[in-house]
């Protein structure tokens, strides 16, 4: 067996490049090398035994930093009887491994440190808490794609799905502040807010004005106070950015003539009308054909100032005290670009990434990608992204059995294991550790639902959840399994009544919450697939220094062996978390699951 555990002492970076372990169960060899991807072409280095760990020979070398790309690429290939055997990121192959199968390593680390101690939370402001003082929407009228008539609405009552945009249940940003006791509770150290800037409708992401707070979530003075009672219980805020569209009722465009001056919509004349992309024909291009979201063209060089690089720039502002933000997550961001498309799509990443390190070298740059996200995941863009298609798709269809749009599409376990494998090798081992992982959001029905309510299943996707590498982010009413099905119903109201709540649900994530801050390996260690059945699979965290072995069973009652001598290092003791039996030794164990059932067992 061939293993290189992305993370030190297997990994270590240095000066002169990244110093390289390979560990080999097997006779001693005399051909060991890696394949290095320097300006785009292949050199060779040649690794040295160094000794044994354990059962393991282990074999090094210093691989040279690329100096032309954001990361340098590697694999290794080793001779055994006259045959060659090669180890990529995502296993073993008998050829050359595919450059997306490349283990990947940036010369400084990418993401701030604390980010990967977090416990995230997603907050869709308007349905999660009101204050007593809310201020309430104070326009009759939603200017979206044609005028809407506003709806307030009681806490608990039901949106109407035929003026989903317009309904409002009035939560607001005081209404977060007084609920901070139930989210430390939870562990939760990082609010999420979806957007929280001047808009017509309760998702707000048809912004009006980037430079102010909404008053009906309690305007700027709110924001203040929340960030302020946050940094005193040592929490973070992330907001959502809305870069790439602005609402049509925006003053810039102007749509229902409701602003003064002449907005884009309006006239060519208009100071604005540059500001967005329009088609060949000359007319406004639309975010995904919605006529309320009118297309920025960051060709135009007073777009990007007002967005992104200038001093006061909607990026730097509100990076700035007296809220300063903690970081941007970044909405529908792979489609922000030049012209009627995403043209320099990469260009004007690198240029947001530039604007938010200068600014705040410790910031968090977030993309959203619905799919898989891996082209702006390599050190020059993003920090991390919302991992739809590394960790939401492949779970929900594995445990549920649907993919993000609600279809049949059931997926076997080695299909499964395989998805996460190759989705972790796309990316450098500290990015992968920085994704943020969901199990649903306000863009999904909710998983619960799609379980049929089964709480077992919940709580095996939730021990995933919190184990796997990246950062845990709940969306609001997850740690009490709130049910939803497609939008508006999966933005329900937060039933702060506790007899609504499973309680069993959110022992569980108060368990997992603990756990993960207190194993640094779940933080950032190695992550490998030990084991696979036909419903059951086993996976191990770990570094140096400690292990974490996690068993997911969505299947009926079964007993499984777990070998252990495929990792690097071996373990004296396990500790069950939620209380699982087992046998054996440091080669493997045995244990028993129940039906969809999770075990979990620390060294």
């Amino acid at each position: 067996m061939l293993l290189h555990p992305p993370v030190a002492p297997w990994a270590v970076r240095t000066d002169d490049g990244l110093e390289t372990t390979l560990l080999y169960q097997g006779a001693p060899l005399s051909d060991v090398q890696a394949r290095v991807l320097l300006d785009n072409e292949e050199h060779w280095i040649t690794l040295v035994a160094d000794g044994h760990e354990g059962r393991w020979s282990r074999y090094r070398a210093v691989l040279p930093w690329c100096q032309t790309g954001p990361s340098t690429r590697y694999c290794f290939r080793v001779y055994e009887n006259g045959r060659p055997r090669w180890l990529g990121a995502d296993g073993e192959h008998r050829h050359t491994p595919a450059e997306a199968a490349h283990f990947r390593a940036t010369r400084t680390p990418v993401l701030p440190d604390w980010a990967y101690r977090q416990v995230a939370y997603q907050i869709f402001p308007d349905r999660y808490a009101r204050s007593e003082h809310a201020p309430g929407v104070r326009h009759d009228t939603y200017y979206g794609s044609w005028p809407m008539p506003v709806q307030q609405l009681d806490w608990h009552a039901p949106s109407d799905p035929g003026l989903g945009q317009s309904s409002f249940h009035g939560g607001d940003l005081p209404g977060i502040r007084a609920r901070l006791d139930h989210l430390q509770s939870l562990g939760v150290t990082t609010l999420y807010l979806t957007p929280v800037f001047a808009s017509g409708s309760n998702h707000r992401y048809d912004t009006e004005d980037y430079h102010r707070v909404d008053p009906a979530l309690g305007g700027d003075a709110a924001l203040v106070d929340l960030s302020a009672a946050l940094k005193a219980r040592g929490m973070r805020l992330v907001l959502d950015a809305v870069l790439n569209h602005t609402s049509a009722n925006h003053p810039w465009f102007n749509r229902w003539g409701i602003h003064p001056g002449i907005g884009a919509w309006q006239s060519q004349d208009s100071p604005w009308a540059g500001w967005y992309a329009r088609n060949a024909q000359g007319e406004p291009v639309y975010w995904k054909g919605h006529s309320s979201l009118p297309v920025l063209d960051y060709a135009h060089p007073a777009v990007a100032d007002a967005m992104i690089t200038g001093l006061d720039s909607v990026l730097r502002r509100w990076l700035r005290p007296p809220v300063a933000i903690d970081g941007w997550r970044l909405d529908a961001i792979h489609m922000l670009g030049e012209g009627a498309g995403a043209k320099r799509n990469a260009h004007w990443l690198q240029r947001i990434r530039d604007v938010v390190k200068a600014e705040r070298p410790d910031a968090l740059v977030i993309g959203e990608h619905f799919w898989e996200a891996t082209p702006w995941l390599q050190g020059d863009q993003e920090d991390a992204a919302m991992n739809y298609w590394g960790f939401t798709q492949p779970l929900w269809q594995w445990l549920a059995e649907h993919d993000l749009a609600g279809r049949p599409a059931p997926l076997d376990t080695r299909d499964f294991a395989r998805w996460l494998d190759r989705a972790r090798a796309a990316l450098p081992h500290d990015i992968a550790c920085g994704m943020w992982n969901l199990i649903d959001s306000h863009d999904t029905v909710r998983l619960f639902t799609l379980l049929g309510s089964d709480e077992a299943a919940v709580r095996c996707a939730l021990t995933l959840q919190f184990c796997y590498p990246g950062v845990p982010c709940l969306y609001y009413g997850d740690e009490i399994g709130l049910e939803g099905g497609p939008d508006p119903d999966n933005r329900r109201c937060f039933p702060w009544d506790p007899a609504q709540w499973r309680h069993g649900v959110l022992d569980h994530v108060r368990q997992l919450a603990a756990l993960r801050h207190s194993r640094p390996e779940l933080q950032q260690g190695a992550c490998q697939t030990l084991a696979s059945g036909d419903d059951w699979i086993a996976l191990a965290r770990y570094n140096v220094e400690a292990a974490t072995l996690l068993v997911l069973n969505r299947g009926a009652q079964t007993s499984v062996w777990v070998p252990l001598d495929r990792l690097p290092r071996g373990v004296d003791e396990w500790r069950s978390v939620f209380g699982h039996m087992l046998e054996g030794d440091k080669t493997g164990v045995q244990l028993r699951l129940g039906p969809m059932d999770a075990a979990v067992f620390c060294s």
